[in-house]
């Protein structure tokens, strides 16, 4: 699914209109009907509904709305920001067709004026002003937004809440913005939804499709995509019935330290439950008992120094090297990545400690392997790319970092975002809360490299890996719930996660 910016939504509206074609108020009236299903399946008809129109088309959508609730609701009320001379020709349409209703009752609104009062079981329909908002709130439309997050009532907001801009967000006034519970978004979700600082705003949301015309989309050059189980399923590989474990690949992963062997353990089961064929994990002394009856899948390479590495092993033979669970910040440490991107011949993937050694000597960015995977979370590329002031900066760095150093990032976070050397970024959309806890990012450094040695091109073992991990999680917590999901509960859903991509293939 593409992420497309304002001005592209709104020429595939034109398209849609000009060559499926349709009528304008014909297409809104189809955006209108789905979000009335949309609501109707989620709440009791009992429930008031205040609605708040602004004067364009999304307050259009909000009339259309309105006029489509009044034989499901107990009551709606619809309140005008503006007078009705100032509406759009769409939303003065649906205007004069809502005031025969004898239900829904209408009301303008004043500035200075007492504004409604807005009870805590009411719900209320945010159609102010949609995606092509481009400046701050103010005046009347301000008032009524301020309005509305100071009372305790659900919001839902249609296609985008009002005051929020669809890409940039840095400039813009952050108490003139709706606050949604739930967003209606049609066809595509706005880019400004996958950014954390928008996530007060944006709330819980859902995209429906309202039938825009699927060739006009292709044709949008965007560098900014949403995966979905359509585009990990076509990439995955069949088995071969007469394979054998050297088929799958050899993996290394260089991970562990003292104190830290369980990220050591927490990839090196999920490297092997994602389906390698070997896989040696080269750890410390002390970390030989631990990884010898945790993992007794695992060949262990057993480093001479007894609390952190100090060395690699010969590579040669290996298909993927994976390296940082574990792994330490010390001066040895340091030596051993330095190493390995001198001698490595194969795809890498680097994780947490890994990536700290990087940050803390910026010399060894110039040495990294082309297409190697960085898997960090927000902190660890703030001190690899420099500090960002929210999600969106950190973003535009994150395609640049990868650009620039033609690797592969994988952000983590809500909506794992990966980016290539070429310049795009695709946002995942599996993945919960719960796997805001320790070792899950291990966990995602192990699928990858297992996906690296079977011969997955890197960036598609990124796209698969992150949203391998996300299903995973988002299987396991249907049975244990977020706050109870840990690394292992994702290792032990792995299965069940690649079970349902074959169900689609």
């Amino acid at each position: 699914m593409k992420i497309l910016t304002a001005s592209q939504i709104r020429l595939v509206d034109s398209i849609t209109i000009d060559k499926e074609p349709i009528n304008s108020i014909d297409l809104m009236e189809r955006a209108a009907k789905h979000c009335v299903e949309w609501i109707i399946n989620r709440f009791d008809k009992n429930l008031k509904l205040q609605i708040f129109i602004g004067p364009g088309n999304n307050g259009g959508d909000g009339l259309a709305i309105a006029r489509l609730l009044d034989n499901y609701a107990q009551k709606v009320e619809v309140y005008m920001l503006t007078s009705v001379d100032k509406l759009s020709v769409d939303c003065s349409i649906n205007y004069k067709l809502l005031k025969t209703s004898e239900i829904v009752k209408i009301f303008f609104l004043e500035e200075g004026k007492k504004l409604p009062q807005i009870q805590h079981n009411d719900i209320v329909i945010d159609a102010m002003f949609g995606y092509g908002l481009s400046r701050p709130l103010n005046g009347i439309a301000e008032a009524v937004v301020k309005h509305i997050n100071s009372s305790a009532a659900t919001v839902i907001a249609i296609d985008i809440p009002t005051g929020l801009f669809s890409e940039l967000n840095t400039y813009n006034a952050p108490d003139a913005i709706v606050k949604a519970n739930f967003t209606i978004t049609f066809q595509l979700p706005k880019l400004s939804f996958f950014f954390a600082e928008n996530e007060m705003y944006v709330g819980e949301w859902h995209v429906i499709n309202i039938n825009l015309l699927a060739e006009a989309i292709d044709k949008q050059q965007s560098e900014y995509n949403y995966l979905e189980t359509c585009d990990i399923v076509p990439l995955l590989k069949k088995r071969n019935i007469f394979a054998h474990k050297g088929t799958y690949g050899h993996a290394l992963l260089l991970a562990g330290s003292y104190g830290k062997m369980g990220a050591a353990v927490l990839a090196s089961k999920a490297c092997l439950k994602s389906g390698v064929g070997l896989l040696t994990t080269r750890i410390p002394q002390k970390g030989y008992d631990i990884m010898q009856t945790s993992v007794p899948e695992a060949m262990v390479s057993v480093d001479p120094t007894q609390e952190h590495l100090s060395s690699i092993p010969n590579v040669t033979g290996f298909s993927a090297i994976g390296i940082g669970p574990g792994l330490g910040t010390n001066d040895y440490c340091g030596l051993v990545i330095k190493q390995l991107m001198q001698n490595a011949r194969v795809p890498l993937v680097i994780d947490a400690d890994g990536l700290n050694l990087i940050a803390k000597n910026a010399e060894l960015l110039k040495n990294l392997p082309v297409d190697t995977i960085l898997t960090p979370h927000p902190g660890e590329f703030d001190r690899l790319a420099g500090v960002s002031l929210n999600g969106y900066e950190r973003n535009r760095k994150q395609i640049e970092f990868s650009m620039q150093y033609k690797v592969i990032v994988v952000l983590k976070g809500a909506f794992t975002s990966i980016t290539s050397p070429q310049g795009y970024c695709w946002f995942n959309s599996t993945g919960n809360a719960g796997m805001a806890t320790a070792g899950s990012g291990d966990v995602l450094t192990g699928i990858i490299l297992s996906l690296l040695a079977q011969g997955y091109k890197p960036i598609q073992a990124a796209q698969i890996g992150v949203f391998l991990h996300g299903l995973a999680a988002d299987i396991a917590i249907c049975d244990i719930g977020e706050e109870s999901l840990i690394a292992s509960d994702i290792i032990k859903y792995i299965g069940k996660a690649f079970l349902k991509l074959k169900e689609r293939l």
